[in-house]
């Protein structure tokens, strides 16, 4: 599958799941919840991998990183981002989360002494700004209070765990471990780590019966963990955590375009004109550049 093709599919599935969480908040704890979304990922994945011939014997170097992945990218980012949303909105959920593009710059200067160029600057800028503009609105209307501050808290604690999973999937790309194996292994690691942490804090694992919190479990486990982590870590590898972490962006403007299709969102001024710098940073950071542009 070609680059475009992995960006168009990790952003439209990830864009889709800002509902599917909503959904998963109430009944059962967040831990719980996350626990039985990569028990199913796990098991879907390594099934397929079964199924395909895949094998899934690695030493214990690989499984260091596995486990990483399991801690940073299926376990202690989105639980953070389950609890941001018991506090706050969407769409402030969505501000913080839009941030891992300059941790993903800052990260990558850290650990592999890259330095980003001046497109990715502009770029990371421009969609920044086009986030902010785009929910204007609601950060006008925001009272922040000690419940708000608390919830932006768990959002940028979420996305920074979330940008050390992606320097340890692209540590584990340079080492050539396949995508498919390792996001098996990974979500096999998280769903122990959620199951660990609500046993520890001695969370019931209930279950909701619910048609909405049963088909939106089905729908993160199977479309938005395994297929949309399977397009976005491949996405990584081939053009590198800077450039990949733009999904961040992008994510929270194809749910607000969801909004309008599914919900009958008002289009107002703000939201064409935030729109538009994104996509324009998109441009920017996503097309070919000559090197030191």
């Amino acid at each position: 599958m070609g680059n475009i093709l992995l960006y168009a599919a990790t952003v439209l599935i990830w864009g889709s799941t800002w509902y599917a969480i909503d959904f998963q908040l109430g009944v059962v704890d967040p831990s719980v919840s996350l626990a039985y979304r990569y028990a199913i990922a796990a098991t879907l994945a390594i099934g397929w991998c079964l199924v395909t011939g895949r094998s899934l014997r690695f030493g214990w170097r690989q499984h260091r990183y596995f486990l990483l992945l399991g801690v940073f990218l299926f376990g202690l980012n989105y639980l953070s981002a389950y609890q941001a949303q018991i506090y706050i909105s969407s769409a402030l959920n969505a501000i913080g989360f839009s941030s891992m593009i300059w941790m993903n710059i800052i990260n990558a200067r850290l650990f592999f002494g890259r330095r980003a160029n001046r497109r990715m600057y502009t770029g990371a800028f421009l969609g920044i700004v086009g986030i902010l503009v785009i929910f204007m609105p609601e950060i006008q209307h925001v009272s922040w209070s000690d419940k708000i501050l608390v919830g932006m808290f768990f959002s940028l604690l979420g996305t920074l765990f979330a940008s050390f999973g992606n320097i340890a999937a692209q540590k584990m790309q340079f080492g050539a471990i396949p995508v498919m194996q390792a996001n098996a292994w990974g979500m096999f690691y998280g769903a122990l780590l959620n199951a660990g942490l609500a046993i520890v804090q001695g969370k019931p694992f209930n279950f909701d019966p619910s048609p909405t919190y049963s088909l939106s479990l089905i729908y993160l486990a199977v479309v938005g963990s395994v297929i949309a982590f399977g397009c976005y870590l491949t996405l990584l590898g081939r053009i590198g955590l800077e450039r990949a972490g733009y999904a961040s962006v992008m994510i929270p403007v194809v749910a607000l375009a969801l909004s309008v299709v599914l919900e009958g969102m008002q289009v107002s001024s703000n939201l064409i004109i935030g729109l538009v710098l994104a996509v324009a940073g998109n441009v920017i950071i996503l097309t070919r550049f000559r090197p030191g542009a």
